[in-house]
């Protein structure tokens, strides 16, 4: 059941990952303009230790970078970084963090965030699943193509680790396969179209 209504209807990239993320968010940011109107979302999987990448990925984009906190407006033109530890999702256009509902084995953090997305955003979805272990967001891409979103993979043969991409890719919810240079470049040709 859908809560949408927030007056927020500009267009949200969710970037998930893991382990040969930081390679992957790179060459993505790399390759994006800082004014396309669009808030990147990146949600790595992290338990124990602190994320460093709101310290490392302003090197790669124009666009600022902030470390996501309780209630956080959610901004076009920004790169959001989920915290450690946490789930996140999206609740009248602000971020909200709850305690990780998956303690052990691998998170499920990028399924709990696309699926707030589906139920709770009225822009456009990109949801992006790149490098890491395990298959994490693969059980949430058909809720965001029921949503009307888009869904992309990292190409297998440029991820460090393609886990997550592989099982997102057999998910049968992929619209694209590509490197992340060109992941960016479908991103900016989606945006032209909307």
């Amino acid at each position: 059941m859908k809560t949408k209504s927030t007056g927020k209807d500009f267009p949200i990239v969710c970037v998930g990952g893991s382990a040969g993320g930081l390679d992957a968010y790179i060459r993505l940011l790399s390759n994006l303009p800082g004014d396309m109107g669009l808030a990147i979302v990146i949600v790595n999987h992290l338990r124990t230790v602190d994320t460093m990448l709101h310290d490392i990925l302003p090197q790669y984009t124009v666009m600022p970078v902030e470390l996501i906190t309780e209630k956080l407006d959610i901004q076009p033109n920004h790169v959001f970084i989920i915290p450690k530890q946490r789930d996140l999702h999206v609740i009248d256009g602000e971020f909200r963090l709850k305690p990780i509902s998956k303690p052990r084995g691998w998170p499920d953090v990028i399924t709990v965030f696309l699926r707030s997305l589906a139920e709770n955003w009225d822009g456009k979805l990109i949801a992006v699943i790149v490098s890491g272990y395990d298959s994490d967001g693969a059980e949430a891409l058909g809720e965001i193509k029921e949503v009307g979103g888009i869904t992309i993979a990292q190409k297998l043969d440029t991820a460090t680790q393609p886990d997550m991409p592989e099982s997102a890719i057999a998910s049968g919810y992929i619209d694209f396969i590509l490197s992340p240079e060109n992941i960016a470049k479908k991103i900016i040709k989606i945006l032209e179209t909307i």
